[in-house]
């Protein structure tokens, strides 16, 4: 080593300022210093030493779901290697979107249990990688192997962070030793992991291993950790949140609060309910029974432990935004008795004095939507033909998605089509959104009705577009064969916008080819019947 030095020295300096140390007699001292450089690379060479071998990978997991059709899997094939996004220049033409197919494909055929084919796996992680949507269905469809490769590949090293505690394997809940080792020992996200997977097997026993190490945990950590018990929320947790109002962060006393509100039994239910009640009353001095509202005047100490934020927003004033605090997390049950007995479509129908009405009916629609109360968001919704396509609560489009959110999914399938029948399609994209895939009989033939009626009304189709989308994805295959007669291109009205028509024909007929080609992948997707030789 300190012989080549001297060879790199020397060149770095200058064969003139510093001649080698062995040149030739009668050489030029540049080729003579090349020379010697050539000869100590060789010898350098032959005097490495073998590396002991790298250690061999372990085997791939083995995948116990069978594999899909023969079919189906040659369309996978098809959908991974070419998902084109929409063209530029805003029109599609009639060709389906692949890319859109894709996760439709993956869905239907996690419902049926199959694992990826090993040769798409890397075709299967690259396309995840591009697309954060994509990843749930395609790491549950690619199973235990994707994590496999995941670990061997830099670029895939998001499907460990999509996985339960980066991919590692939790003990079963039989285990305790091994929980609460990892629980102790464990990575953040193993802790995360581990935590969300006991809770939706053993309630108590997450909350018990968590409230063993709670005060030793970093603030956001026990942010995390509480969002968790979410799941199964129950009333025995209630005393452990109850001291969680009194932690030192601000976030996690709001969370606790939250969830305490959620279950209507809880002592913070209760005494937001009587400052609630403190503020809302029902007035028989005018011409007829009216709310009246009185907010709080002030933002006291227990007011701001359970949860209340003493701050508003920016543009909000102080006593509005308390009392929507207050309104939102008492529960439901309450306003009946308060409120003369009567039943919360009487209540939501009352009119409230002094400018108060919305504040206090939005109230209302987050309490209902956070205590999934079905029969308060009826009444807060209306009927889907009311005037300005809402009922007196629901303050926005997006107040009505989460109101629908508490429904049944026939009845908020029924909703959203009474409201497309009744007001069009221009407000109806956010709606439809919360329904269940694949959209209902009727929803559906709601949909295309009134995308029918704006075609042959000269409505620009490209305003359209959304809802289109929407039904390509979500429209029942089954519905393909009556919408052949919407192919063909309509006479143009005179005030239509120029073009219109062939725009039509052209959505119109993309969204048959996308229905045929989903039922298509759908019978793939079944098992061939095995079927007896002559």
């Amino acid at each position: 080593m300190t012989a080549w030095e001297d060879l790199v020295t020397t060149a770095l300096l200058g064969t003139d300022r510093r001649p080698p140390a062995t040149g030739a007699p009668g050489r030029e001292a540049p080729v003579a210093l090349l020379d010697e450089a050539a000869v100590a690379t060789v010898r350098r060479r032959a005097g490495l030493r073998p590396a002991p071998a790298a250690r061999r990978p372990a085997p791939a997991p083995e995948d116990p779901r069978p594999a899909p059709p023969a079919a189906a899997a040659r369309r996978l094939a098809m959908l991974l290697a070419d998902r084109p996004g929409t063209p530029s220049g805003g029109r599609r033409g009639t060709s389906p979107d692949l890319m859109e197919l894709l996760p439709q494909w993956l869905a239907a055929a996690n419902a049926r249990g199959f694992a990826a084919p090993p040769q798409t796996l890397p075709a299967l992680l690259d396309a995840a990688r591009g697309r954060t949507d994509l990843r749930p269905a395609a790491l549950a469809f690619a199973g235990p192997r994707a994590l496999w490769l995941a670990r061997l590949n830099q670029d895939w090293r998001f499907a460990l962070r999509a996985a339960p505690g980066g991919g590692a394997s939790l003990p079963g809940p039989e285990d305790t030793d091994a929980i609460r080792e990892l629980w102790q020992e464990g990575l953040f996200a193993e802790r995360v992991a581990l935590l969300s997977a006991l809770r939706a097997r053993a309630p108590e026993a997450a909350r018990e291993l968590l409230a063993g190490t709670w005060a030793t945990e970093r603030a956001e950590d026990r942010l995390m950790f509480l969002d968790s018990l979410r799941t199964g929320l129950a009333d025995g947790d209630e005393p452990f949140l109850e001291q969680a109002l009194s932690d030192r962060s601000r976030n996690v006393r709001t969370t606790a609060a939250e969830l305490l509100s959620a279950l209507p039994g809880s002592a913070l239910a209760g005494r937001m309910a009587v400052r609630a009640g403190a503020c809302v009353a029902v007035d028989h001095t005018g011409d007829g029974p009216a709310i009246a509202v009185e907010a709080p005047p002030e933002c006291d100490p227990g007011m701001e432990r359970d949860g209340v934020v003493a701050k508003p927003p920016a543009g909000r004033g102080e006593r509005s935004w308390w009392l929507g605090q207050l309104v939102e997390a008492a529960p439901l049950a309450a306003w009946p008795a308060r409120l003369g007995g009567r039943t919360p479509g009487e209540i939501v129908a009352l009119p409230v004095a002094d400018g108060w009405r919305g504040e206090l009916h939005a109230a209302w629609c987050r309490a209902a939507v956070r205590q999934r109360d079905a029969e308060w968001a009826r009444a807060l919704l209306g009927v889907p033909a009311a005037p300005e396509a809402g009922g007196p609560g629901a303050v926005s489009l997006a107040e009505r998605a989460k109101l629908l959110g508490t429904l049944e999914s026939g009845e908020r399938a029924g909703w959203v089509a009474g409201f497309i029948a009744a007001h069009g399609l221009s407000e109806a994209f956010q709606l439809l959104g919360v329904c269940a895939v694949p959209w209902s009989a009727p929803l559906g033939r709601s949909v295309v009705d009134a995308l029918d009626i704006a075609r042959d009304a000269g409505s620009y189709p490209w305003s359209f577009s959304g809802v289109m989308g929407l039904a390509e994805r979500c429209l029942d295959p089954a519905e393909a064969g009556r919408l052949d007669a919407l192919l063909a291109i309509p006479d143009e009205r005179e005030d239509a916008s120029p073009g219109a028509g062939g725009y039509w024909a052209e959505a119109f007929q993309r969204l048959v080819t996308t229905l045929r080609l989903r039922a298509a992948m759908l019978a793939e997707l079944e098992p061939t019947p095995w079927t007896h030789p002559g």
